[in-house]
């Protein structure tokens, strides 16, 4: 990540969504260089980059930007498959999910296809976790078969959701249930009690993504100026030598103002 962050406290722009819960979104319209280098706004950053990325590739990422969307975020506790880990996240670079956050034991060597897209957060325990996304407007919904569940198809998902999926063996963490504000589930019509967590994932990212098109029109939901910091972000992330590039770029700012004085 590369543009710099909101910090949780900090108020977000916009109107309050369905709900009244106001849609999260994490960065700042400022890309700070190395030392010596002057503050660039996420306007520059894609003026200066756009002349290094093939035209193929630049629509392709407006078009990722333009269907990205913070108001569902996925959580995952404690995956240890590789593949599941992989799989869940490139359900939620494929649905528009931009961001992630994840416990699981020292499994960090994830698809870079899809978690280079991805904002991740890693974090040390559900408690911690959920404070953080309950101080940015978010509603935790943890997946369990209890007899309080509700089902995903009467949930209201234009809310600002984060989706909690747990462990493949244990699932859910008791702590994880208790911190909650509600418990989903997705109906089984067959023999068989529970999905594979990944395709769990995957079903709810895509009910979720499905619902709020139903009720919304749309699952992209960024702001002009959330839209273009995002894309900066993106081009940011296109190739380790976007970030030499601006350096150069806002050294040479600073060197064309100081001569100026």
């Amino acid at each position: 990540m590369k543009l710099q962050r909101r910090s949780d406290g900090d108020a977000v722009p916009g109107p309050a969504g369905p709900g009244g819960r106001r849609r999260w979104f994490p960065y700042l319209d400022a890309f700070r260089p190395a030392a010596g280098g002057a503050e660039l706004s996420s306007r520059e950053v894609v003026e200066v980059l756009e002349p290094y990325i093939l035209e193929a590739r630049r629509d392709r990422i407006r078009r990722a930007v333009d269907n990205r969307s913070y108001a569902v975020c996925l959580v995952v506790e404690g995956l240890s498959d590789f593949g599941n880990v992989s799989a869940a996240f490139r359900s939620a670079d494929a649905l528009g999910v931009q961001s992630v956050h994840k416990r699981y034991r020292d499994n960090r060597h994830v698809s870079m296809g899809a978690e280079k897209w991805l904002d991740i957060e890693i974090w040390d325990s559900p408690a911690e976790c959920f404070s953080a996304l309950k101080k940015r407007g978010y509603r935790i919904a943890t997946t369990s078969l209890g007899t309080d569940s509700v089902c995903v198809y009467d949930m209201d998902w234009s809310q600002p959701t984060a989706i909690v999926v747990g462990n493949e063996l244990r699932g859910i963490s008791d702590d994880a249930l208790e911190l909650s504000d509600l418990h989903c589930s997705v109906p089984m019509k067959g023999m068989v009690d529970s999905f594979n967590v990944s395709v769990a994932a995957g079903i709810l990212m895509h009910h979720a993504v499905c619902d709020r098109v139903s009720r919304l029109g749309h699952h992209g939901d960024l702001l002009p100026e959330e839209n273009r910091i995002l894309l900066a972000e993106f081009y940011l992330r296109h190739r380790e030598s976007t970030s030499t590039i601006l350096h150069e770029y806002a050294k040479r700012k600073v060197e064309n103002f100081m001569a100026k004085l």
